[in-house]
């Protein structure tokens, strides 16, 4: 609610490790609330949940299900995101018929610890070939963002910046002033 508050223009629902069941009750919760503040809700990593709720879309990783399977198990129209961590997976998206693509980690991230940082430098020359929007993400903050935004980014997610912030409304509401000054 608190990010719904600060102005998000988009959520995805990502819990790995809650058995789907959960996940679809996390999604039932969430989608009034999204709709009404019309906010797409994304799944991550299940498109086959979108057989049982109404969420707007699934996003899924390199590991996961290719863009037309993810189509196939949602069993409707609807957004499809891909990850990506190099221009070469990123073209591959583009090809497979990605809406968007997530680029990224930019940085050291908790999400996924294991992850190696691919930093900014790759930022401008993806925007120049890539003509779907992208979405930065991994270790954005707003302490970072306008850096990121500078090396070419258009666009960003975050996760434990909005999410730990003591007031999670107000961080989301910064975030943003620094996204719509930057474009």
């Amino acid at each position: 609610m608190r990010l719904l508050e600060g102005g998000i223009d988009i959520l995805q629902i990502r819990a790995k490790e809650q058995p789907k069941a959960e996940i679809v009750k996390y999604a039932e919760a969430m989608l009034p609330l999204t709709k009404a503040a019309g906010v797409p809700l994304i799944l991550n990593d299940y498109p086959d949940l979108l057989n049982e709720v109404d969420a707007d879309g699934c996003h899924v990783g390199q590991e996961d299900f290719g863009v037309d399977q993810a189509r196939e198990l949602a069993g409707r129209g609807c957004v499809v995101g891909k990850s990506t961590h190099t221009l070469t997976q990123a073209h591959t998206a583009v090809r497979e018929g990605a809406d968007y693509i997530g680029f990224g980690p930019l940085f050291p991230t908790g999400t996924k610890p294991t992850a190696e940082a691919i930093g900014l430098a790759a930022l401008r020359a993806l925007h120049e070939q890539v003509q779907l929007p992208i979405f930065c993400i991994g270790g954005v903050k707003l302490e970072n963002l306008r850096d990121i935004m500078r090396a070419g980014a258009q666009r960003v997610c975050l996760v434990s910046d909005l999410l730990l912030a003591p007031d999670i409304a107000k961080r989301t509401a910064e975030v943003k002033s620094v996204l719509s000054f930057a474009g």
